[in-house]
């Protein structure tokens, strides 16, 4: 296996499991040979008793390869949904990235993490953009993307590396879980290819579809108000997508085409300067001219 050329300074989040513990190790033997300078962030969710070992296994193993290290416990009890961990986690991931002014975060998400989470965003309804949300970026780079489990698993046995298994990881209440149990040892090699060039080639689309919105409807970064009038007078299917990039510009990403729906119809229908609820703690305000988005006090820190 190999990685694609990684120049600066970059934080990694490593959790034990095999996935981060190949990535980690791919890291440092670039790390040798060009400009590249990594640090270690784990972050502890609290979730599970033996959570602590986890940890420790981390702590010695950045220790051993003479890096520095970051760790949090969250505390999150045995009940955290999904999305709680996930959202805390990158907190504390993005505070270890600010805080050593590093060019972004690297994760180990694979193919079939790829493949999982457009099957869990189809299943959600969470629309267009949903079938290509695992992606690199700028600040956040994901390497491993074009490698399966499969020869993760391999590389890790052929270099002797260890690392930790999540026993939650075997539990099917979670939809992830039932998709990595159920769904995907049933594709064949086909299938796969089939299902990432989709993926890749919708990834494609919506970058040019949000590009030509953004130009076309004038929107800003991380402007809070839009038009009413005029945002009532497009066909309903454009209203929608003008939305979904509003909230997308305004860091508001974790929303499904229900909520979209929903914000779409109270547009019409809901009074002059009421509230409505959006996700997180954000709100739109209603006028009759306009919609504003504020966070509400109650979610602040």
């Amino acid at each position: 296996m190999m990685l694609s050329p990684i120049r600066g300074k970059y934080v990694i989040a490593v959790s034990g499991g095999v996935d981060s513990i190949v990535l980690l190790n791919l890291l440092v033997k670039q790390s040798k040979n060009t400009d590249l300078k990594i640090i270690v962030a784990h972050f502890d969710h609290g979730i599970r008793k033996d959570s602590l070992n986890d940890l420790r296994f981390v702590k010695d193993l950045t220790t051993n390869y003479g890096l520095k290290f970051y760790s949090k416990q969250g505390f999150l009890g045995s009940t955290a949904s999904e999305q709680k961990a996930r959202q805390a986690r990158y907190s504390f991931l993005n505070e270890v990235v600010k805080k050593e002014q590093a060019d972004g975060l690297i994760t180990a998400h694979h193919q079939d993490d790829l493949i999982e989470t457009a099957i869990i965003n189809i299943i959600r309804g969470t629309g267009r953009k949903g079938l290509s949300s695992l992606s690199s970026e700028a600040k956040l780079l994901r390497p491993l993307l074009d490698y399966p489990k499969s020869r993760i698993i391999k590389y890790a046995q052929k270099n002797n590396l260890q690392w930790r298994e999540d026993p939650t990881n075997l539990d099917t209440q979670y939809l992830r879980n039932y998709i990595r149990h159920n769904i995907m040892p049933k594709l064949d090699k086909n299938s796969r290819t089939h299902l990432v060039n989709l993926i890749k080639k919708q990834a494609e689309l919506n970058y040019q579809i949000d590009k030509q919105l953004t130009n076309i409807l004038n929107l800003k970064s991380e402007q809070k108000e839009l038009s009413r009038i005029w945002l009532n007078s497009l066909d309903y299917m454009l209203s929608k997508e003008v939305l979904a990039v509003w909230l997308r510009q305004n860091g508001i990403t974790n929303f499904d085409r229900y909520t979209i729906e929903r914000l779409s119809s109270q547009l019409k229908t809901v009074s002059n300067n009421k509230k409505v609820d959006v996700l997180g703690g954000w709100q739109v305000i209603l006028t009759r001219n306009n919609l504003a988005l504020e966070h509400s006090e109650r979610y602040q820190n």
